[in-house]
Parts: C-alpha cells; structure tokens; sequence
C-alpha cells in the first residue's frame, strides 16, 4: 500500500521513500517527478560513480539519460540517443505526454526499446546495460538496448583441443554465444528462451532446443528445475550444473559441459537440450549419458574407421586409470601365482629394500601426482608445464634412489595418470581420479574379490543412473540394437540414417539411405 497514491500526487514523505528502499524497489512505480525519481536512483545506486545522468531540456520539458559507465557503448548513446533527442524533435511545443509518444515511436533510431513502470525493471535495464530515457510529468520511462562492454572475443578453445573441426570456443557473453549456435544451426525450428536467476546477479540463461526434435518432457523438466532455483547469485555453469543434475551424490556426471559450439550444435541435433548461462564459456547439455563422455566432435571429423579406433582406444584407457593400480596391489600383494615367475622375480627385487607395502606405495604416488597435476594448472602457463613434469621426473626418480617406491609402481602411476588425459571430458576425468582410491582400498583389503565386488557395486550404480528421465548407460542398458552404429562403433555417415532412439522418439530420420548412391 506503500506509495502509490503518493506517487499518482507527484509527491513522497521520506519516511515512505526508506520503506521503498528497504522492500528493494519491488513493483513500485515510477514518480511523476523527474527529481524525485533521479534522487531516488542515485540513493538506491549508493550515489555510484559510474552511474552517468545526463539531464537536457526538450522543448521545455525536463529530461535526463541515464546509464552505466562501462556497460554501454558509449557512441550508440551519443550518435543515437543523446544526438536525436537534442537535434531531431520537432520544436512545435508540445506537452509531455506527447513527447515521450514522439520519442517512443518516431525519434530514437535504436533496435530494441521497451517501457519501463516501475523502479524494479528499471534497475534491471539499467544495471544490464541499457539506457534509460525519464522524461518529467511522466510516470513511465523508455529503455533503449545499447549494451556494448569489453569480451573476450571467439578465440580458440583451451581445453578441447582438436587437431581437424572448428577452433572456435563459445565466449564470456550469452548473445554472442547463441548467434555462434544460430550460425551452426539455420533452422526456424531452433528455440531460444530466455530467463534471469540469482537475486543479486540477475544472470541472464538461456534455454535453445529444437522445436519438434526434443522431447516436450525433456524441456519442461528443464524449465521446471531452472524456475525453482532459488540462489542470490549465479557466477558459472556450475552453480546451475549442481541444482538441476539427477544425483547429487554420484560421481559420475549427468550434465554434459562444453565450450566448443559445435559439440554443442551436434547434442542440440540429436534432441537435447542446451542450457547457455551469461558470463561463462561452459554450455551445459541434457540429457548426458556415459557413452557422450567418451565421444568426441572429432570423430565424427576423421574417417569413420579412425573415429571407431579412437573409441576403442577411450575405453581401454578407461579401463587401465580406473583399474590399473588396484590391479597391481591385489597382485602384489595377495595373488602371486597370477604373476609369471620371470616377472615376478624381478618385482621382487625391486621391491627387496622398499619399506612400505604395496598399497602404501600406490597412495603415496598417486597423491604426489594429483598434487603435481594440481600445481602445474594452478602455476603461471610459462612455469606452470615446466613445474609439472620435471617435478614428476626428479620426484619419481629420487624417491626410486631413495628407496621408498619401486621403479614398477612409477610406471604403474605414470601410465595411470597418461591414460585419464585421454578423456574428452574433464567432468569423466575427475570421476576416474576419485573411484580409483576406493578401488585401491578393496585390492588392498581383499584382493581380486575386492575389485570385482566394487566393480559389481559401478555397474549397479551406472545401470541406476538417469539423467532427465533417460538412462544413463543407454543404448547398452537397456539394450538397442539399431543405436549401437554410433557407439563403441561409427559407422560413415550415410550409414547414419536416424538418430540415437535413446534421446528422442522425434523426427527419427536423419539422412536418406539414397544418398551415397553415385
């Protein structure tokens, strides 16, 4: 009941404009009063210093542009606004109701503009990057869009890398990266939603589906988890990735992350959903399933033979850092007839003045190397791979002098660590890191049985996994047939004909079975 009549008289006690204040300016109309209004701008802003107010007469009547240093481009504001408004209005007197029409419809050269009523939407323009035109005896106000802050600019993926396909990366800026997917996908199918979360950051997401090829309750599912985040702030990908997943207790991811568009673009086409969010280079896409963390947008670049042995090759790696250091302690420790007696001597020597059981030894190694890895991405670029490697080196070899691990446990982790830089996906990558511990623990507790009951216990839990209603192991459980050409195996292109059933029941058909027909 605060201020409205009060506001309709032109007139507020100041007990009433703190109240405003203190409810954080929620629907509350704008003043008829041009002062008024500008006080109360400044003291909501904290009297800013980047906050520029432009005041000018038009005609007679009261005016002032107001927007925020830094946030603007700041020749649209002179050459389309401030230029206009002080040169092009027709000098027959008019009142101020007519001229906010005249402007409105007739005066600013600028693409999007839209009404403001109240103090709220008003921040939000402005704190956006828009510039807002108050006008005196008017209690509404125009916003122009006329964002124009400093990017970073399309430049070449840093964590992605490829050796054949697009170099582009999506950037720090939400509508830069959206045309980056309109250029990818013309289609007049392709949706793009937007929506604002965090109270205090206001971030700009945006939802971008294919009408007509993604499920409808995939997308609802979508929208409902976004529109029940409650959150003051949203810096990243990831505070939305840890609100909107399926299990929030899994290791294993079941939301895919990318910075590169055209992994992106090929999910949207297969009936996913991307979620963009402003201010971060890491698109979020679901449904996510195992087997998306193991693929590469470069295989579908290369031959179809080469993509299908760079899988192939994936898997193994897979195998060998999740297992391969379990498999040496249950060895090692308990399971010395599985050994060839030549190896096996030869383990033992080497082993002779080491002081510490297998286990140990793997857990000492293993955690000078993460710390290693972490060092070297936290360290300056120019020391940062130096630092990493040679520390890798010197350490290995001083601690094999000194005698507290054995020259087979340093290629054991060596190649541990070589096979988890294998996975496209940093997300995948990190869960193999954390499984491997327990793992070691059951082959140093109970040898083979241990890691086969832990492997037992991951299968059950993959196989228990969904991701916005799609299982997570699919196409291998449940199993279907017709979406194994594009999994362990890819077939060429033109044996492609309809896309993962897994993923979407829609518009199935993907390319003409005539089309490799010379």
């Amino acid at each position: 009941m605060l201020i409205k009549n009060a506001s309709i008289e032109g007139g507020i006690s100041l007990k009433q404009k703190s109240n405003s204040k203190s409810s954080k300016n929620a629907s509350q109309p704008l003043y008829l009063s041009l002062d008024e209004s500008l006080d109360h701008i400044r003291t909501s802003l904290g009297n800013s210093s980047d906050l520029v107010i432009r005041t000018l007469t038009i005609n007679k009547i009261s005016a002032a542009v107001l927007f925020m240093d830094g946030l603007v481009d700041k020749s649209t504001v002179q050459n389309f606004i401030l230029e206009a408004l002080m040169l092009e209005i027709p000098t027959k007197r008019q009142n101020s109701h007519h001229l906010y029409s005249s402007i409105k419809e007739a005066s600013l050269p600028i693409g999007e503009m839209a009404e403001v009523e109240d103090y709220k939407k008003l921040f939000e323009k402005l704190l956006a990057g828009e510039t807002i035109l108050l006008i005196d005896k008017q209690a509404k106000a125009l916003s122009a869009s006329t964002k124009g802050w400093r990017d970073r600019g399309v430049q070449e993926t840093t964590s992605e890398s490829v050796i054949r396909g697009p170099k582009e990366a999506f950037t720090e800026t939400l509508r830069t990266n959206t045309a980056l997917l309109r250029r990818k996908i013309r289609d007049t199918s392709l949706r793009v939603e937007g929506k604002v979360i965090g109270k205090k950051t206001h971030t700009d997401i945006a939802v971008i589906y294919l009408e007509g090829l993604a499920e409808s309750e995939v997308i609802d599912d979508v929208n409902r988890r976004l529109d029940q985040i409650d959150i003051d702030a949203v810096l990243e990908s990831g505070y939305i990735e840890e609100f909107i997943q399926d299990a929030q207790y899994s290791p294993f991811p079941t939301v895919y992350n990318s910075e590169k568009p055209d992994a992106i673009a090929g999910g949207i086409l297969e009936g996913r959903v991307a979620i963009l969010i402003d201010g971060t280079p890491n698109v979020l896409l679901v449904p996510a399933l195992f087997v998306n963390f193991m693929q590469s947008s470069e295989d579908y670049y290369q031959r179809a033979d080469i993509g299908t042995l760079v899988r192939l090759l994936r898997l193994f790696c897979f195998s060998i850092a999740l297992f391969m250091p379990s498999l040496y302690i249950a060895f090692t420790t308990f399971h010395h007839e599985m050994i060839p007696a030549p190896l096996l001597i030869s383990l033992a020597a080497q082993r002779e003045g080491v002081p510490f059981p297998a286990f140990v030894e793997a857990m000492m190694m293993e955690l000078t190397f993460e710390i290693l890895r972490e060092a070297g991405v936290r360290l300056p670029k120019p020391v940062g791979s130096a630092v990493s490697i040679v520390g890798a080196l010197v350490l290995g070899q001083s601690a094999v002098q000194a005698g507290l691990v054995s020259p087979a446990m340093v290629i054991i982790v060596s190649i541990t660590a070589i096979s988890s830089f294998v996975f496209p996906s940093y997300n995948m990558a990190i869960s193999v890191r954390i499984l491997r511990f327990p793992l070691m623990i059951l082959a140093a507790t109970f040898g083979l049985y241990g890691i086969i009951l832990g492997m037992i216990a991951l299968v059950f839990h993959l196989c228990s996994l969904k991701s916005f209603g799609k299982s997570y192991m699919s196409p291998f459980a449940p199993f279907i047939p017709k979406d194994q050409k594009d999994v362990l195996v890819r077939f060429p292109h033109w044996g492609l004909l309809s896309r993962p059933s897994s993923m979407t029941q829609k518009d199935q058909k993907r390319t003409d079975s005539t089309s490799k027909e010379r």
